[in-house]
């Protein structure tokens, strides 16, 4: 009797594969996914853990500010390493003192901060944060609002962007962050608002804006989304939980 040879089949959900991302119709060989889909698995879950342990590009991001011709303030958080800002996420959400004795020489008011950190990809922050900055700076400005000078912060959390915006007196406080990356997206940005931010806020009084990349959403619909956003926020007085995106609305 011959024995069947062991060959690759093809999956049937091939033809959906093409409307995600995610590892679907990776087909199989015998009982087991093809060698290529294995190899392919084993790189994007580095691709991750690379992310996780990733530096921001000091030189590049310092370079990419100058040209907006915005001053900026390099702070760091409480957490002193990466190994510490993994164990203990409370001490990425407060700046240590040096940093606050920096960032206190700039007190506003003004309407917005920007703040920049590395989060769990600084890989999102040197591959994204400059091309949407050099959409964003400019739109804000001509929407009228001032804007403080960016806090660019090492080891950072979302809740960072409170203290920070307390300390520049700011009535709006917006950070663009590394986002935890997945096995499809090791570069994914997002970017957090927040009205009137101040020490002890909860993630309720945010709005946030995700997936921001090449694989996701645009600079310019980020942009678009950040500045209508900022608009109502500060008209309403108000983020978070009570703040609807309805800008799609307006363009129908």
């Amino acid at each position: 009797m011959e024995l069947s040879t062991n060959t690759s089949h093809t999956d049937p959900w091939t033809a959906l594969s093409k409307f995600t991302p995610a590892r679907i119709a990776l087909g199989r060989t015998g009982v087991s996914i093809p060698f290529k889909e294995n190899l392919s698995f084993k790189m994007a879950h580095a691709f991750a853990r690379d992310a996780v342990f990733a530096k921001m590009d000091k030189d590049l991001l310092i370079d990419g500010l100058r040209s907006l011709q915005q001053p900026f303030l390099w702070l760091h958080s409480t957490a002193m390493d990466r190994g510490q800002y993994l164990q203990r996420p409370d001490m990425g959400r407060r700046l240590n003192n040096d940093s606050i004795t920096a960032i206190k020489v700039y007190t506003g008011p003004y309407d917005v901060c920007i703040n920049i950190a590395d989060g769990l990809s600084a890989t999102a922050i040197n591959h994204h944060a400059i091309p949407l900055l050099q959409l964003l700076l400019p739109a804000l400005i001509s929407s009228g609002f001032s804007v403080a000078p960016f806090c660019i912060i090492e080891e950072g959390r979302v809740a960072i962007s409170d203290e920070t915006g307390q300390l520049l007196n700011t009535r709006l406080s917006i950070i663009l962050i590394g986002e935890r990356p997945g096995l499809s997206s090791p570069d994914s940005l997002g970017v957090y608002l927040t009205f009137h931010p101040e020490v002890g806020n909860t993630d309720a009084n945010r709005n946030c804006i995700s997936n921001i990349g090449s694989n996701g959403l645009s600079y310019q619909a980020a942009t678009d989304k950040l500045i209508y956003l900022t608009k109502e926020s500060i008209r309403l007085r108000l983020s978070g939980v009570m703040l609807k995106d309805l800008s799609a609305l307006l363009n129908n």
